[in-house]
């Protein structure tokens, strides 16, 4: 009977962890497969337990982690067989941003913030938006950017070319809101900045997702959609 109250709970905890884990999205997991993060994480937790609490039947929590391991290795082999349940199991990539657009529902689900997902721009070296074409959130928490046609990674040396320096573009306008302080950083206000918005056709900040001031101070707005 005890036995069988472990099996059904160690189900019920698979079934428990894998549903908060798609909850709390793919930030979390990093390089590794959905469903391995949440099973490594409970494993290491079971066998802390099977270690230091002395009092409990050796056999129990060893049950458990053997049940965790063999649901691990079943669920493998499904989706190798089946790939479309793969889809359900790790989630699928979400664009993020497509041909000068940022898709801010599409944020929203992949539970992406801006200041996140600007973060991560410059971590795979796009410290401009404009340099971008398609920016997509995989499903393990990384970012795949596929860059315009012009940007391509030719080494300026190679051809003995003179370049200037790059400046990195601030962040003025976040989902509707004014951020006084990097305008001020910039020797600017709001009075400019609603100028500018104006000058492309905008009433107000609050119809800007995000608005970035870049070198000469040249506004580049994307609208909330």
């Amino acid at each position: 009977m005890e036995l069988i109250k472990v099996i059904v709970g160690s189900v019920f905890s698979i079934v428990i962890l894998f549903l908060i884990a798609k909850i709390i999205g793919h930030k979390q997991v990093a390089q590794l497969e959905f469903f391995d993060y949440i099973v490594g994480i409970t494993i290491g937790s079971i066998g802390a337990e099977l270690a230091t609490t002395l009092e409990t039947p050796w056999w129990k929590p060893a049950v458990s982690m053997l049940i965790y391991g063999a649901v691990t290795v079943m669920l493998s082999v499904l989706t190798r067989k089946f790939p479309r349940s793969r889809k359900f199991v790790n989630g699928t990539p979400t664009i993020i941003m497509n041909n000068g657009k940022l898709y801010r529902k599409n944020m929203k689900k992949a539970k992406l913030e801006l200041s996140e997902f600007l973060l991560l721009c410059r971590q795979e070296g796009y410290f401009n938006l404009d340099d971008i074409q398609t920016a997509v959130f995989e499903y393990n928490g990384k970012l795949s950017i596929l860059p315009l046609s012009t940007k391509r990674p030719l080494n300026p040396n190679d051809i003995s070319l003179e370049t200037e320096a790059e400046h990195i573009s601030a962040e003025v306008i976040m989902d509707g809101r004014i951020l006084g302080d990097n305008l001020k950083r910039k020797g600017l206000n709001e009075k400019w900045l609603i100028s500018q918005l104006k000058g492309q056709g905008y009433s107000s900040a609050k119809e800007i997702f995000l608005g970035l001031c870049g070198e000469n101070n040249q506004l580049t707005c994307y609208p909330v959609n």
